[in-house]
């Protein structure tokens, strides 16, 4: 039996019984398999539906393609939505942004919003540690009903990005970002690189926004799904991201983005390399930015459980 299965099925024996949340699992990456994930989670996408993702940085290949999400978006009738960064590049400001989203062949594929072209608004943060609030695109309430599908990779200053981070970094607005990445320091994104903060106040930030996201549309109305492909260290945002050393995984989803993305971090912890398939850069990626802690500290103020069952989706 190979290693990778002995290691699922450990997954699925040895977590806790007490507080668990399924998180379904399939090593298929495909329009079809996205479609079956989806499904298994048992919750219909209904009104008026918004599907975040990255729409990647201009330059930057990993992102998750039109082709691959498109039987899904199509099944839910909905909307890619997005947001502008606050760091420059090709997406903070909101024309070059759509030249980007255009060129990647989601405007041609999709009805796309970029929530934040227009303005931005305000919404309660349940843990006040840090932020007051979370800023994020005015046009999120337009929406009824929240699929955050993620792609799963590394990140220069969060360690990884998962549904965690797409939900907070990826809903906020270029204020929001600013405000998340310098821990309620200040929303002037021209004033972010002068007001980092503590590496796990940041993470710490991170975890009250999602939070504040998955709130906001509430029980039923979101759901986490992570796609474990174009495993670089390097996130979306980067328009030059290096290589993956990693294969593939598979596609993951749970209507608990705590357990998803704890999941998803074992999942690399836990995988033995062989030729071709090394784990080790992204692991020292996400433990040199304390990556692993947001998802405990995102259990700590309530917003999901690191104890999971693996649930096989085939």
């Amino acid at each position: 039996m190979k290693r990778a299965t002995l290691f699922l099925m450990a997954l699925a024996i040895t977590a806790a019984a007490a507080a668990q949340s399924k998180v379904y699992f399939t090593r298929d990456i495909t329009p079809e398999a996205l479609v079956r994930i989806y499904k298994a989670l048992g919750i219909e996408a209904t009104g008026r539906v918004a599907v975040k993702i990255s729409t990647g940085e201009g330059g930057n290949t990993h992102y998750l393609k039109p082709e691959l999400i498109g039987q899904l978006v199509d099944s839910v009738n909905g909307t890619i939505v997005e947001c502008c960064t606050a760091y420059g590049g090709t997406r903070q400001d909101p024309k070059l942004h759509w030249e980007t989203i255009r060129e990647h062949g989601f405007a041609d594929r999709f009805a796309v919003d970029l929530m934040d072209e227009f303005g931005e608004i305000r919404i309660p943060v349940s843990d006040r540690k840090h932020l007051k609030y979370d800023i994020v695109g005015e046009h999120l309430a337009h929406y009824d009903f929240m699929i955050n599908l993620a792609h799963f990779k590394g990140h220069a200053m969060g360690g990884f990005g998962g549904v965690l981070k797409n939900a907070s970094i990826g809903v906020a607005s270029t204020a929001g970002k600013a405000y998340i990445h310098t821990a309620g320091k200040t929303a002037d994104a021209a004033q972010l690189w002068q007001n980092l903060p503590e590496q796990d106040h940041f993470l710490e930030s991170m975890a009250a926004a999602a939070q504040a996201v998955h709130n906001y549309f509430g029980a039923g109305r979101i759901l986490y799904i992570n796609v474990m492909n174009n495993l670089s260290v390097d996130c979306d945002c980067d328009g030059s991201p290096e290589a993956p050393r990693m294969k593939d995984i598979g596609i993951l989803a749970s209507l608990d983005p705590v357990a998803l993305d704890k999941v998803c971090l074992d999942l690399v912890f836990n995988h033995k390399a062989s030729e071709g398939d090394d784990e080790k850069p992204l692991i020292e990626r996400i433990n040199r930015q304390h990556g692993t802690y947001i998802v405990d500290y995102a259990a700590s103020i309530g917003l999901g459980s690191t104890q999971y069952e693996l649930v096989k989706v085939f």
